[in-house]
């Protein structure tokens, strides 16, 4: 769906203070890399990780989540008592229920008319948390919407190397977590507007997804860890990527050389050269930060975007296409003209 009156009135990320290298894992893994006389260094020569993030102290995505919110809503300079929707997008989550959404929207204050849930769709929530609050705004239900994303990987990593260390851990078993230590912890958060309420903000255009369902078993993560096929994951992933981008040329128009940025989701440096590669995208025109923050799941396309705008690289009227894609398998390609 293609949007005519949404703004994005406020942008905030909040990057988790510890820095866990990767050197730190591999000194952790030693034994089990050398008992299963595995050399390859896969997450910083491969995956192109060098180091992650993670939360000082006990951190929940319902914490993470709002103080993103916060960071937002002062953003926009608009008082929370103005929103009609709160949308979470965490994979990290508090509890099964209530919702995480739930408890944001307690701890911001929010009034009793302010709808909230979650949305879940593996790294590609955000967007699809962008579109469902953009399709309200359109149809004029509300004026105001929020999306967060709080991401807390610290159990996971607290897990999975304890099962990769374990002294019958097989080489099998090894790979197939590897892609958990990828993981990073961070927040984002967006206010989106009715765009006469937002005047001179940037717009967001709206956007296109596909599905590839038959591959929904290529990744599968509880809170507590992850087991991915890697190869087919980017193998089936970059085709599906490549099916929607053509999409998106017919539907919104896009000529690859024309557009400004590209915010791709971070997942690592062999997924991003694919990526860019398949799509015939300038390198130079994509941001990263899968190195020094890891793949930190939905909240990685707001961070990025983010990030562009705080250093100064987004010019007005610049075409900043949006690149999602998760696990199960879904792709969205969206586009902000800012």
């Amino acid at each position: 769906m293609l949007f005519q009156h949404v703004a994005i009135a406020g942008l905030a990320h909040i990057d988790a203070p510890r820095r866990l290298s990767t050197d730190e894992i591999n000194a952790r893994l030693k034994p089990t890399l050398d008992r299963l006389n595995i050399r390859t260094d896969v997450l910083k020569d491969i995956a192109g990780i060098h180091a992650r993030r993670l939360w000082d102290g006990a951190m929940l995505a319902s914490d993470a989540a709002t103080l993103a919110g916060v960071k937002a809503l002062a953003d926009a300079g608009i008082d929370p008592s103005r929103l009609g929707l709160l949308v979470n997008t965490s994979v990290s989550r508090d509890y099964l229920e209530p919702s995480t959404a739930s408890i944001v929207s307690g701890n911001l204050g929010l009034p009793d008319t302010c709808q909230n849930f979650d949305i879940a769709n593996a790294c590609l929530a955000f967007i699809n948390g962008m579109d469902i609050a953009s399709r309200m705004i359109e149809r004029g239900e509300i004026d105001y919407a929020l999306v967060v994303d709080g991401e807390t990987a610290d159990l996971a990593y607290e897990k999975t190397l304890e099962r990769m260390t374990r002294v019958d851990v097989s080489e099998e078993d090894f790979r197939n977590e590897l892609a958990t230590l990828t993981l990073g912890s961070g927040a984002a958060g967006m206010v989106l507007a009715r765009a006469e309420l937002a005047p001179g903000a940037p717009r967001y255009r709206g956007g296109v997804t596909r599905a590839a369902t038959e591959w929904n078993k290529l990744c599968r993560g509880n809170l507590d860890g992850m087991i991915t096929d890697t190869r087919m994951l980017l193998i089936e992933g970059v085709k599906l990527a490549q099916k929607t981008f053509q999409v998106a040329t017919q539907k919104l128009g896009w000529v690859v050389e024309e557009l400004d940025e590209f915010v791709v989701h971070q997942v690592s440096k062999a997924h991003t050269a694919a990526f860019t590669k398949a799509m015939g995208i300038d390198p130079k025109k994509v941001m990263t930060i899968f190195g020094e923050h890891g793949n930190i799941g939905p909240a990685s396309v707001p961070i990025v975007l983010s990030k562009l705008r705080e250093m100064g690289r987004l010019k007005k009227g610049d075409r900043v296409a949006l690149l999602g894609i998760g696990s199960g398998l879904n792709c969205s390609m969206a586009e902000v003209v800012w």
